[in-house]
């Protein structure tokens, strides 16, 4: 059958007041971003949900696929609308009822009475409508309590919207309600899930992934961007700047003591991080860091590493275990390109034995027999900077600075 329209229920934006209509004009973009290149659509957004009104050659699985992956969006529901007048309810409710029956299912009719003139009291509805169900599909029965399914009816001033299927959305809030952020993207399994994490709470991401060729390859540069456009499903569009790492990382192996090289690396990181956070008004850095995991992502650790900078810095998958951050990745569909076999700069200079409680005044020691400002200065001046959207090739705007 053909549903001309979706209606989309909203998530937690229902719970804002004053300013829920800045959440609602974010996600009705977010919306049409999530829907580009397609056309034959109209997004109309009111107070308390959003209808997408669909041209008969669009693709409606397609649309539901799209919308159901951005943040703020409780459900999805294709509906067919018909005028009020009783036979064509009857009619329609039919047709709802027969593209998702099976037979030997149970089924209730729910009304929605919201137009109070409407002539017929709620009961009455649901008995007529449901009689007319029964007539035309032999097999079903109903159940009020416990049914395999449900033919809604809501009775609104403009007119009948009925349907049965309710798909999940993200939940969440809008992409760009919560400030800006810059995610440290490092091309495993952990970094893309935690950006993923902060962008269901409505904050915008910036990735930033630094690189070290030639000990680097292109297709590790290429998973990134990979990464960053499956997570740009969600966001409309990512800006992620590339950062040449090779000379700092060189120079850290020649001038820092081997077993705490990954912490001074990871400094060094974050504190081009914080200027491109600066340059970029990012509130707070991101990253993938999850407690004990890894020799660097001991307390010990991060108390060293977070010396370098006074912004805040979230780590949303703190305390999960690994199992816990698969599943995530799996479900947001990272995973499977996380885990291509490409080394990320990281991985390639890792000490055998790593320092898993490295003091901070004895890195800054280590870190003060070089001059490191100017290798820093350089590195950021020579950021690739690539705007990642989910259809479109990414544009460069390197020399942002």
């Amino acid at each position: 059958m053909r549903y001309d329209q979706l209606l989309v229920r909203y998530g937690e934006l229902t719970l804002k007041s004053g300013n829920r209509h800045t959440f609602v004009n974010q996600l009705k973009g977010n919306v049409k971003h999530a829907l580009i290149p397609l056309t034959g659509y109209q997004v109309h957004a009111n107070r308390d949900r959003m209808y997408i009104h669909l041209d008969e050659h669009i693709d409606v699985e397609e649309v539901i696929r799209r919308v159901s992956k951005v943040f703020g969006i409780h459900s999805v529901s294709p509906v067919m609308r018909v005028d009020k007048e009783l036979e064509t309810i009857k009619a329609a409710a039919v047709l709802v009822a027969k593209d998702v029956d099976q037979e030997g299912r149970t089924f209730k009719v729910d009304v929605k009475r919201y137009d109070k003139n409407y002539p017929m009291e709620t009961f009455e509805l649901q008995q007529v409508i449901g009689g007319a169900i029964l007539k035309d599909i032999e097999h079903l029965t109903v159940n009020v309590r416990q049914p395999d399914y449900k033919v809604t009816v809501e009775i609104r001033q403009d007119g009948a919207y009925l349907y049965s299927r309710i798909e999940k959305g993200a939940g969440g809030l809008p992409v760009g309600t919560g400030g800006k952020t810059i995610l440290m993207l490092s091309g495993g399994i952990d970094s893309p899930v935690a950006g993923i994490e902060v962008m269901k709470r409505g904050v915008t991401i910036e990735a930033i992934h630094f690189h070290s060729p030639p000990f680097t390859s292109e297709e590790a540069k290429q998973k990134v961007i990979d990464l960053t456009r499956i997570m740009a499903e969600t966001a409309g569009e990512i800006k992620l700047h590339l950062v040449p790492f090779t000379e700092i990382q060189k120079t850290i192996h020649k001038v820092v003591p081997e077993n705490m090289t990954m912490t001074s690396t990871r400094r060094m990181m974050l504190k081009i991080a914080d200027r491109v956070a600066g340059n970029i008004n990012a509130q707070a850095i991101v990253n993938g860091e999850n407690l004990g995991q890894v020799a660097s992502q001991t307390l010990g650790s991060m108390h060293a590493i977070n010396a370098v900078t006074n912004m805040p810095i979230l780590r949303p998958l703190l305390t999960l275990d690994k199992d816990e951050i698969i599943i995530k990745a799996k479900d947001i569909g990272t995973f499977e390109t996380s885990i291509k076999p490409f080394e990320d700069c990281c991985t390639i200079f890792t000490p055998k034995n790593p320092k898993t409680n490295p003091k901070l005044e004895k890195m800054e020691k280590f870190e003060s027999r070089f001059d490191f400002e100017p290798l820093l200065n350089t590195a950021i001046d020579h950021i690739e900077v690539l705007t990642i959207t989910k259809e479109r090739p990414e544009e460069n705007f390197s020399d942002f600075l």
